[in-house]
């Protein structure tokens, strides 16, 4: 089981990921990567964090990797708020597009995912990754899988 799913069993999506955030918990990724869930509605979810060295490539930029990991967990959460007690997703599919290099002196950034259509089995969602100041730095699209649990 997820970390979600033991703090919300029985719970709805949206119910789930209002519980994570009251419980203060992060998964192993976000304490490596040092970000947090910081927002959920209906149909959204936001990430944020501030990368630093520990997200460096040898460029000594951030790595894509940081990007996608934060739009990817913007995407999927986002189609989770929207699920039922009985209902799972998994990301099939995620494209980003870099928009602008991030280096630690940003400082925090938000991924900012919204689902733009849901289905039985089937969900499409966008996200975007933007400074306090509203600079975009990159853009996601991602296809989910809804399925049974």
């Amino acid at each position: 089981m997820s970390m979600v799913t033991d703090i919300g069993a029985g719970l709805s999506g949206l119910e789930q990921l209002r519980a994570f955030i009251a419980s203060g918990q992060r998964p192993g990724i976000a304490d490596a990567l040092d970000f947090d869930l910081v927002e959920v509605a209906d149909g959204r979810a936001v990430f944020a964090g501030v990368p630093g060295p520990h997200a460096y490539n040898p460029m000594g930029i951030v790595h894509g990797g940081y990007f996608a990991t934060l739009l990817d967990s913007a995407c999927g959460c986002a189609v989770h708020s929207k699920l039922t007690a009985q209902q799972a997703y998994t990301t099939l599919e995620l494209k980003i597009a870099f928009h602008k290099t991030v280096t630690a002196q940003t400082g925090r950034v938000r991924a900012e995912g919204a689902v733009i259509t849901i289905g039985r089995r089937v969900a499409f969602a966008e996200a975007r990754l933007i400074d306090a100041s509203g600079n975009l730095y990159a853009t996601a699209t991602s296809t989910l899988l809804v399925m049974e649990r």
